[in-house]
């Protein structure tokens, strides 16, 4: 059976020119985008082949030119780092609004009553209003045995309802005004309940009645009713005006609180509402994390257009074709440089405190919170250096074993180190915007808990590492 690979130099050059070539695609591709979307993509590819082709580079040293890898790895890691910016800024800044609604509580449904029903021509009557018998009997006939059914003249007819709002209406003829003071306490409920339906629109959709129709006809709420009754459109008495506005005002205070609860701060979305300290504190990040990401924006779009990126584009096309390997190269092994490099990372992991991660909430990540020095935290570096560590080791292993797929174990503890480094830039820039000059008391709180919270992730990632990392490597019995 025939080997499938000779030579390991052919095996580093092979995975080099594979790396390259993602580059030059996903440069082409970063050029013609035609949406953000696209062209955030393109720039991921980018900073994914970058890294690889720098990792070769560094890693497998000794089998490549010195003058040639010398140069190129450094301007790779330029590339990656400056197309990185402003993604993090995008994903720090959702963090930090996420983390700042979790701690405002538990998200809460919208109520029913707060959702808008549908419009309609005629505003719903109060619950106290009087309904129309179900036996069909007349609104105004009388039920009751051996008493006449009350009869009202025919209703003054009124002006159509496209003639101008000055035309005067006709006032009701005394015999249209003998039946209804003859009606006593009955119809002053009536004349009360269609009063109260004229004046108070529903209580989720106030300006229901001032919004114009289509056509530009005013939105009348209720219609005269038939048999004289006075209806939505007739002129109120002065004290049902005063037991409408009451009642408006009422439904009005109720309504707001779950109105103002429903539109504030996505509270209908499935987040929870935010207080004023919360509120303006997720402003004022958004407000700087919105400016660095903007300049992050404009400093890649400088980056790629600079005669420096067109240098390293070169070097990469020309790595594309032909890898400049040393004279060492010549049958050398890969497996002593990619154990060189899983060796740095095990120390690297052995000068950190695992023990004290392995402990959940130990406050070790709480501990020089209040320092006044703006730099980032000391005790966060060692962990970064792990996390660069082990991008390079999974980059060797990649050379190695193109085919064998991730090791699960570095896998999630890479993912444990991605949450370290989040959480502890998250971290970083809730303390930049608390040293903002002239901020209120609420949102320097805000900013305080938030990164206090922070600060707690940062903890429950080193202890998912930690966790990661005691188990056994992949392929061990």
């Amino acid at each position: 059976m025939a080997q499938q690979h000779h030579d390991p130099a052919d095996v580093l050059a092979r995975h080099l020119r594979e790396r390259a070539t993602e580059f030059l695609r996903a440069l082409r591709l970063h050029r013609g985008a035609a949406t953000p979307e696209e062209s955030a993509e393109a720039a991921r590819a980018l900073r994914r082949a970058a890294r690889r082709i720098s990792a070769g580079l560094y890693t497998y040293q000794p089998l490549l030119d010195p003058a040639w890898s010398q140069t190129l790895g450094p301007e790779l890691a330029w590339v990656s780092g400056t197309l990185s910016q402003e993604d993090a800024c995008a994903t720090r800044l959702t963090r930090l609004l996420e983390a700042l609604h979790r701690l405002s509580g538990p998200a809460t449904p919208t109520p029913p009553a707060a959702r808008r029903p549908p419009m309609s021509d005629e505003a719903p009557a109060p619950s106290g209003s009087p309904t129309p018998p179900p036996d069909g009997t007349p609104r105004g006939a009388s039920r009751v045995a051996g008493i006449p059914a009350t009869r009202h003249a025919p209703a003054t007819p009124a002006p159509p309802a496209d003639a101008p709002s000055d035309v005067p209406r006709p006032a009701p003829t005394a015999a249209a005004q003998a039946p209804l003071r003859a009606t006593g306490a009955r119809t002053a409920v009536a004349r009360r309940a269609a009063t109260v339906t004229a004046t108070v629109p529903a209580p989720d959709d106030r300006h229901a009645a001032d919004r114009p129709r289509a056509g530009g006809e005013p939105r009348t709420v209720g219609r005269p009713r038939a048999g004289g009754e006075l209806g939505a459109t007739d002129r109120p008495r002065p004290d049902d005006a005063r037991t409408a506005a009451g009642e408006a005002r009422t439904a009005a205070h109720d309504a707001r609180p779950r109105a103002a609860g429903a539109q504030r701060d996505g509270a209908g979305g499935g987040r929870a509402p935010l207080t004023v300290g919360a509120a303006k504190a997720g402003a004022l990040l958004e407000r700087q994390l919105t400016l660095a990401r903007t300049r992050a924006h404009s400093g890649a779009l400088q980056a790629l257009g600079s005669a420096r990126f067109h240098a390293v584009a070169d070097q990469v096309a020309v790595l594309a074709s032909e890898v400049p390997l040393a004279a060492a190269a010549e049958g050398a092994d890969l497996r002593p440089l990619a154990d060189a490099a899983r060796e740095r990372l095990a120390d690297a992991v052995a000068a950190l405190p695992l023990l004290t991660a392995g402990s959940p909430y130990n406050a070790e990540a709480l501990v020089h919170g209040l320092s006044p020095d703006p730099a980032p935290h000391p005790q966060d570096a060692p962990w970064h250096q792990v996390r660069l560590l082990l991008r390079l080791h999974r980059y060797a292993q990649e050379v190695l074993h193109p085919d064998g797929g991730d090791d699960p174990r570095l896998r999630a503890a890479g993912e444990a180190l991605d949450r370290h480094r989040d959480a502890a830039e998250a971290a970083a820039a809730a303390a930049h915007a608390a040293r903002t000059p002239r901020i209120a008391p609420a949102t320097a709180y805000a900013l305080g808990v938030l990164h206090a919270d922070q600060r707690h992730e940062v903890e429950a990632a080193r202890y998912a590492f930690q966790r990661a990392w005691q188990k056994p490597p992949a392929g061990t019995p």
